[in-house]
């Protein structure tokens, strides 16, 4: 599919604007008066781009106007029963469990996609990420902080969970007992935190943050398309793998398909 099977109208509504420049497709949270804060239509907006998106499109960078990444939730979602004709928090619980948990699915689609290893993801983080913008940041394979960026988990302490993906991403990067502490208390994570832990490839000032951002998706968009698809996967699944040998096997898999496809064997990359 290309950009033109992506409806406006759904990106205006989720305030999001998507452009895209041959391989490259870059995505920005455009809210930023209210601090680029999600609700269901920004999910909504990021899930209709992940759906749509052309093939030809290996790099994604999501960045935000403004000078904070994304202050979470929309604070009209704790308070009213519907936000935008989508329900509020709270309403959820009145609903069947099967259709609240369907819900909750599809929120959840708008920041999965980005892990998919046909696509290599970038955020560019600015100023506070919070809550759902600490865990779209997470559903990124990399990260590029500016030197004002500040991670905070705060689901946990408004009485919810993260639920948008970001739990194992964190667990995987920085370990159980840091995640814990993360989330259960709540606390900023400045960059330089950030940058130690292992939460961000590299921390600019942000006056640099665009151009770091730039440079990173250019280099990786000069990778065989094929090769970086493998490696991906194979990263992605490594952490899970309980046997030392079945990541051999992978990895052996992997480079045969591969060696197929260089020598012509087997169809070229796309």
């Amino acid at each position: 599919m290309t950009e033109s099977a992506i409806d406006p109208g759904v990106l205006d509504r989720g305030h999001v604007r998507l452009t895209i420049s041959g391989a490259r497709a870059t995505i920005v949270l455009d809210r930023p008066d209210q601090l680029n804060a999600q609700t269901p239509d920004t999910w909504r907006a990021l899930r209709e781009i992940g759906q749509n998106l052309a093939e030809e499109v290996r790099v994604v960078d999501i960045k935000a106007a403004g000078r904070a990444f994304s202050a979470g939730l929309d604070r009209r979602l704790f308070e009213s029963a519907e936000v935008d004709g989508s329900p509020g928090l709270l309403s959820l619980a009145s609903r069947p469990v099967e259709q609240a948990d369907a819900d909750i699915a599809a929120f959840q689609q708008g920041f999965s996609w980005l892990r998919d290893p046909e696509r290599v993801t970038i955020a560019a983080v600015q100023g506070h990420a919070i809550g759902a913008g600490f865990q779209l940041a997470l559903a990124c394979d990399m990260r590029v902080l500016a030197s004002d960026a500040v991670f905070r988990m705060a689901e946990t302490s408004l009485g919810l969970v993260p639920d948008l993906g970001g739990t194992l991403p964190l667990v995987q990067t920085v370990g159980y007992s840091r995640a814990t502490e993360m989330c259960l208390t709540g606390r900023d994570v400045p960059a330089e935190e950030a940058s130690r832990v292992g939460l961000a490839n590299s921390v600019v000032e942000p006056a640099e943050l665009e151009a770091a951002t730039d440079r990173l998706a250019d280099a990786i968009a000069q990778a065989p398309h094929g090769a970086v698809r493998e490696t991906l996967a194979l990263l992605s699944q490594a952490s899970e793998a309980e046997d030392p040998e079945q990541q051999l096997a992978a990895e052996r898999a992997a480079q045969l398909r591969r060696l197929g496809e260089l020598s012509g064997a087997t169809a070229p990359d796309r």
